[in-house]
């Protein structure tokens, strides 16, 4: 028992000295095997890029936004909201006409399905004498029932930038307690780039936001994703700073990690183990070309790394490993894949 004791009041040492924005957190072991290929599209249909996955009331089917074979959906007559039985088949889809570019997805406590979608279907810049579509839309969050009804559309159409809202909405997340909805805002890095984070009540009232561009506390870089944990409290995936931010659901910054890498996606389960998927480090950003990409698995109370899945091709300069991340019921993780266009599962060994 004086040995537990000891290892216990060690643990938050040893979180702290892994929480060191120079220090590679490369060395931690893969528990996990790779499943290709598990989910099954309908006849004719290929993969998309996807980045957005999440799991189910039920907590083993798998949703996920496929950007409808390519990388955009705009003009398509497919769905990009699909949801798999743990098998890989296909049980229902919807969302065609609706959704542009499927970035971030969550499911509620009443097993609702909110996507954001992080671009419009306006014609490109370039595109020579294009006609523009009959209704702009996009740069917004979608709620949907369970079995696909539109619930609630927020945000304005075809986008806004601030003093509105959205532009480029990454993430979704919703408090199981209160009903409150966050939205971290900004895919870009540009100097006058957004980048936010979003509260609203349950019925979609704007409630506050907090952040802007910046390096400095409580400031972000492409705010790419968000989780929350059993405390209530609020992570958000500062990408572009290659960190962590955690922060109280009225917008207290609480800490800021970094041996989670440069987290494009993060999920924490009800045991608190959370799972962050680094898709950009590496071979693909050089100033990251010291920390492996891969899925991190660690303790959102401690702080402490103890898993890491690689990516396995780490000289691409395509953006290979997952960046949205989930993981069902059994321990399961998903990885959705921008790079690959795959949805790959990964399971104990």
């Amino acid at each position: 028992m004086r040995h537990a004791l000891t290892l216990l009041a060690l643990l938050p040492t040893l979180a702290l000295a892994q929480n060191d924005a120079n220090t590679p957190v490369n060395d931690r072991p893969n528990p996990y095997r790779t499943v290709e290929g598990w989910a099954k599209m309908p006849d004719g249909r290929t993969w998309g890029s996807t980045s957005a996955v999440a799991i189910d009331k039920d907590g083993m089917s798998v949703w996920v936004g496929e950007r409808c074979g390519t990388n955009s959906c705009v003009g398509s007559n497919l769905d990009p909201i699909l949801k798999f039985d743990s098998n890989g088949k296909l049980l229902l889809s919807f969302g065609k006409g609706l959704i542009n570019w499927p970035h971030g997805m969550t499911v509620d406590h009443e097993g609702n399905v909110w996507v954001t979608d992080a671009r419009d279907n306006r014609p490109p810049a370039n595109a020579a004498a294009a006609a523009a579509p009959a209704r702009i839309y996009g740069h917004q969050v979608l709620k949907f029932s369970p079995t696909g009804e539109l619930l609630m559309r927020l945000g304005t159409d075809g986008g806004a930038r601030e003093p509105g809202y959205f532009w480029q909405p990454n993430a979704v997340i919703v408090d199981a307690k209160s009903g409150n909805i966050f939205v971290a805002e900004g895919h870009a890095s540009g100097a006058d780039a957004t980048a936010r984070i979003l509260k609203f009540d349950k019925s979609g009232k704007f409630l506050m936001a907090w952040g802007k561009k910046g390096t400095g506390p409580s400031e972000f870089d492409q705010p790419h994703a968000l989780a929350i944990d059993s405390q209530g409290r609020l992570f958000v995936g500062d990408r572009g700073n290659d960190r962590i931010q955690i922060f109280s659901q009225d917008g207290k910054l609480l800490d800021t990690w970094f041996q989670f890498a440069r987290a494009s996606g993060i999920y924490i389960d009800k045991n608190d183990m959370m799972y962050v998927a680094d898709s950009e480090s590496g071979s693909i950003e050089p100033a990251r070309k010291a920390w492996l990409r891969g899925i991190r698995i660690g303790n959102a109370r401690t702080g402490e790394v103890t898993a890491l899945i690689p990516d396995p091709d780490v000289d691409s300069r395509n953006t290979s490993a997952a960046e949205g991340v989930a993981v069902d019921s059994r321990g399961v993780i998903y990885g959705a894949e921008v790079g690959p266009r795959a949805l790959k599962r990964y399971e104990k060994r």
